[in-house]
């Protein structure tokens, strides 16, 4: 559905608009997980997050017509604010349906990116059904979160960059929440490593990828309760699953103190504030869940739109180290 060429045709759509965020390393993160690690820190990416990438190759390539009507989307926050800011820059408008417990710290960096928010109940409503519904009546293009080529082909412009400056890896570690990250960063990464494993990780209360790939199809589960916002999805995306269930080497779970603990120490030695979704990747290796021995392995910081207050409240619950990484 995807494949390397859409990805190096939104990196070059993306190129000098998207910031090309940092590899960072730690001699302390080494030691601790016995590997060579390469924490690729989209915590730097405009609007603090990887999803930038994706809005914008999606809205840039949309017909003039289409792009003088607006855009709409359906987001938990870090779309949300991509879309708004991505709209803004080619010169259309954004309305955006969010969760109303969506962390205050997204949907006020949103609406100050200049876009409409709807909000509605997670619990009881179907986003999807409202997106729709909103682009039907105003005559808006849906720019999906992960449902849609373009999307998957710009998030995978995060692994083209990693591999491209460290060179080639063992592993590669992925947070997955609708799986699009991870399905263009996989079709990427197995097309220039042919021998890499692809690992997503997700919240154990959020496994709806894992329990769809051991099914052999999309599994339904309750909305999860987790830290980690940006990793509620209830199920995999159509699309995505599609790529996901070929190119995955598996899916790694962790708890929400594993998360804290991986927040801890990205904060303590490395000096980035990420978001839990954002350091999900790294709490999978810090917690020993994959083989990583003497290999290099590249991981995901997804994002670090986390607002002062909620870092302080985190951290103040959380109950102290919980796996061979915390500090």
């Amino acid at each position: 559905m995807i494949g390397i060429d859409d990805v190096r045709a939104a990196a070059a759509r993306l190129e000098g608009v998207a910031n090309r965020t940092p590899v960072l390393t730690s001699r302390t993160l080494n030691r601790i997980t016995g590997a060579e690690v390469y924490l690729k820190a989209e915590c730097y990416q405009r609007g603090g997050a990887f999803k930038f990438r994706g809005a914008y190759n999606k809205i840039a390539s949309l017909p003039s017509p289409a792009l003088a009507l607006g855009v709409a989307a359906f987001s938990s926050g870090n779309h949300a604010q991509a879309v708004a800011i991505a709209a803004r820059l080619v010169g259309t408008t954004a309305v955006i349906v969010m969760p109303e417990d969506t962390p205050d710290a997204k949907l006020a960096a949103t609406r100050g990116y200049g876009a409409e928010v709807v909000t509605y109940d997670r619990y009881r409503e179907d986003r999807e059904a409202i997106g729709a519904a909103l682009a039907e009546e105003r005559g808006l293009t849906l720019v999906p979160p992960y449902e849609d080529p373009l999307v998957m082909a710009g998030q995978g412009t995060v692994a083209s960059e990693l591999i491209d400056e460290v060179g080639d890896l063992d592993v590669l570690l992925v947070c997955v929440g609708g799986g699009g990250l991870i399905a263009g960063c996989a079709t990427v990464a197995k097309a220039m490593v042919p021998g890499i494993e692809v690992i997503g990780v997700e919240p154990e209360t959020g496994d709806d990828t894992a329990q769809s790939l051991a099914a052999g199809r999309r599994v339904r589960i309750p909305v999860p309760r987790t830290i980690a916002d940006g990793q509620m999805a209830d199920i995999p995306g159509r699309l995505t699953f599609q790529v996901n269930r070929r190119l995955l080497d598996g899916v790694a779970l962790v708890s929400d103190a594993e998360i804290l603990d991986a927040m801890a120490l990205l904060f303590d030695r490395c000096k980035v504030v990420a978001e839990p979704s954002g350091a999900s990747a790294l709490a999978a290796l810090l917690a020993g869940r994959v083989d990583v021995g003497d290999r290099r392995v590249g991981v995901t910081i997804s994002g670090g739109n986390v607002g002062l207050a909620r870092f302080v409240s985190l951290m103040a619950g959380r109950s102290g180290p919980t796996g061979p990484g915390a500090v």
